[in-house]
């Protein structure tokens, strides 16, 4: 069958690989792993790009470096959406006996990737791009164009949990479920240094 595979990109990153070293991630590799009877069309790609900051100056370099890996594979895609900062007043969860119950704060949130996924996800359906669609993510915003490429459109469907299964969304239902295993990332990591004509794309020492 003829699939396409669509990745959150931070829902992936905080539900698998946050705080492991298994970032450096192959992701052609671990689509083909997770679907091996599928004849795997496309790979697309979400995210968003990261700013540097002072308790990490290198966190987008190592994100554009990944970005660039990710880049010299003929089936991946890379749809980029924004980050949106701005102040935001939040209760503390333990207020002061006197004083104020609020503060403050610097909010920071990703804009985009659910509504390209969804935007992406029903324009292959309606193009007849795909037998089945794969959706790699746990977020429940996806749950009703899921629904509609399934019931309106009439594609199969799966959904792929890059998070703890307790912490799986009930909310999405496909015409299929799989729970990523995160013993797999081991086994499917980019080398160390991808040679290409532009040069070479090392992994990042922090990696």
């Amino acid at each position: 069958m003829s699939t396409i595979v669509y990745i959150d990109g931070f829902n992936f990153y905080y539900g698998a690989v946050k705080d492991t070293p298994y970032k450096w991630l192959d992701f052609e590799a671990l689509c083909q792993r997770l679907l091996p009877k599928d004849e795997i069309t496309k790979i697309r790609y979400f995210t968003a790009r990261v700013a540097s900051r002072l308790d990490d100056p290198q966190q987008a370099t190592r994100q554009e470096t990944f970005l660039r890996a990710l880049g010299t594979f003929s089936l991946i895609e890379i749809h980029e959406g924004h980050f949106v900062t701005r102040p935001t007043r939040m209760t503390l969860v333990n207020p002061p006996s006197k004083g104020p119950r609020t503060v403050e704060v610097w909010k920071t949130e990703e804009k985009g990737s659910d509504v390209n996924i969804a935007t992406y996800l029903l324009l292959d359906a309606f193009k007849q791009r795909c037998d089945t669609a794969v959706v790699i993510s746990n977020d429940s915003d996806l749950a009703e164009p899921v629904r509609i490429a399934q019931r309106e459109i009439g594609i199969k469907v799966g959904i792929i949990n890059p998070h703890k299964p307790e912490y799986r969304s009930r909310k999405l239902q496909g015409t299929f479920f799989k729970q990523l295993r995160h013993s797999i990332l081991a086994h499917v990591q980019l080398p160390k240094a991808i040679h290409t004509d532009q040069g070479v794309i090392h992994k990042p020492s922090a990696w």
